[in-house]
């Protein structure tokens, strides 16, 4: 079948979540069709994973102004700007309604698998840029299908592939055969049955985001609930605490974010939660009961664990784009323009600076990585990027270049400046407000519990943010 002609065609996007329908949303505003592409049975499937999390930003802030635009006709009303959806309200109070308005521009089931220019692969030249692309992916019945583009957005996000344990980047020896006793998400601890997997044991927490702060606080609101005795969580750092390990607490201009590490702070505080500082897992190994021994890099044993949470971010999966000439970072494998601006080895303040189009760009012209995706290993992504990404990516393919490189965009603070704090920074020191430093590995007890406030304790306690 020859591929019709490229102005004919949709753009394809690949993934149903926040980003994907919103870049669905401002395509129709831009007079485009879209196609999108969601390997999920429902839309928002990755955002319905993590139902149980409330989000650190407002419905005032996750909801895509092009997209409500696309909803008011129907009758729908945004939920109170100033209260906190969690990821199932995010879900079913939005994303749906706006699955469910774009109809059947948006197919469930279908797992994009590869994507290509028709009749050439990435080593061919010749009239490259003027074939369609083709887009492979297959249905849950098995069946394989193709559609051709004129574009495509790929705002698949990072969920599907958690990164490890391991310190080096690779899963720690032994972590495979550990897998019956380790998750690689924030726990639903309102779940019988996983609370029951947590209830009354001594559970390890590798990472230092926002979901390891989560985890924190629900195991410590378990240990404090009347069923949760015994219940005990071990935060495992790679780096050493400073002033910035908590986040930026009252600073934070996203104040449930604030809240958030402040908790965290609380459980490490209260006696909760232990802190090991300075630990790079390299073997996780079974004792005579089948509790998880980690091994570190300098060979200390950590005390057996019953379970490991493993929150240490999310790495993009590329094996799809293969045959696209992408232009990624050799770090973080986001699009080299982008890729300084989000450098967690020199971003600072939390802050992204405005961009669009041009920094999602790639040798591959009508290809964009958006949403999630896009920041492929950074961290701190928000829902708010997104869609401003997506407003200007649209604009871009629809010709109006003014308009997508007119990028506005303003970020909330995190109040954590100096940088990260990434645990192996040459002399780093601890400074107000934040920075780095690495002391030597040990395990601590924090000072007196700091006093969160009423309007704190009821803030959000999770950090997921955008897909």
């Amino acid at each position: 079948m020859n591929a019709p002609a490229t102005t004919e065609l949709p753009v394809v996007v690949i993934g149903a979540g926040p980003a994907g329908l919103a870049a669905a949303a401002h395509l129709l505003d831009q007079g485009i069709e879209p196609l999108v592409l969601e390997a999920g049975q429902k839309a928002g499937a990755a955002v319905r994973e993590w139902a149980h999390v409330r989000l650190f930003s407002t419905w005032g802030e996750v909801v895509d102004p092009a997209a409500e635009k696309l909803l008011a006709p129907t009758g729908w009303t945004r939920p109170d700007p100033d209260s906190y959806p969690s990821g199932g309200d995010w879900a079913e109070l939005y994303l749906q309604p706006l699955a469910d308005v774009l109809g059947d521009r948006v197919r469930t089931g279908a797992t994009v698998t590869g994507v290509s220019r028709s009749g050439r692969d990435r080593i061919v030249d010749a009239d490259r840029e003027q074939q369609p692309f083709v887009v492979h992916f297959t249905r849950t019945d098995g069946r394989e299908e193709r559609v051709f583009a004129r574009s495509v957005i790929d705002a698949s996000g990072t969920w599907a592939t958690p990164s490890p344990a391991g310190g080096s980047g690779l899963a720690a020896l032994g972590e495979k055969a550990a897998a019956d006793r380790i998750a690689y998400r924030v726990p639903d601890l309102k779940d019988p049955a996983v609370r029951a997997r947590y209830t009354g044991k001594r559970t390890a927490v590798i990472g230092s985001g926002a979901s390891a702060f989560t985890a924190l606080a629900y195991l410590a609101d378990l240990a404090k609930s009347d069923d949760g005795a015994g219940t005990k969580g071990v935060w495992i750092l790679r780096r050493g605490i400073s002033g910035s390990t908590f986040g930026g607490g009252e600073a934070d201009e996203l104040p449930a974010r604030g809240a958030l590490g402040l908790a965290a702070k609380a459980a490490v505080d209260e006696g909760h939660a232990d802190a090991v500082t300075g630990f790079r897992t390299e073997t996780i190994e079974r004792d005579g009961d089948g509790r998880l021994v980690l091994v570190g890099e300098d060979g200390r044993r950590l005390d057996a664990v019953d379970e490991v949470i493993v929150v240490t971010g999310f790495r993009p999966d590329l094996s799809f784009l293969d045959e696209l000439r992408l232009g990624l970072d050799e770090r973080l494998q986001a699009p080299v323009e982008l890729a300084p601006l989000i450098d967690p080895n020199q971003h600072s303040c939390g802050t992204v600076y405005p961009h669009g189009h041009r920094e999602l760009s790639h040798p591959e012209p009508g290809v964009y990585l958006v949403g999630m995706k896009s920041y492929g290993r950074a961290p701190t992504f928000l829902a708010m990027t997104g869609y401003e990404q997506v407003r200007s990516v649209a604009a871009a393919i629809a010709g109006d270049l003014d308009s997508a490189d007119r990028v506005e965009l303003t970020l909330p603070e995190t109040g954590v400046c100096g940088g990260a704090g990434l645990f192996d920074a040459p002399g780093a020191q601890e400074a107000d407000g934040g920075g780095c430093c690495a002391p030597a590995p040990q395990l601590v007890q924090l000072g007196a519990p700091v006093a969160v406030g009423a309007a704190a304790e009821e803030a959000p306690a999770g950090g997921c943010c955008g897909s």
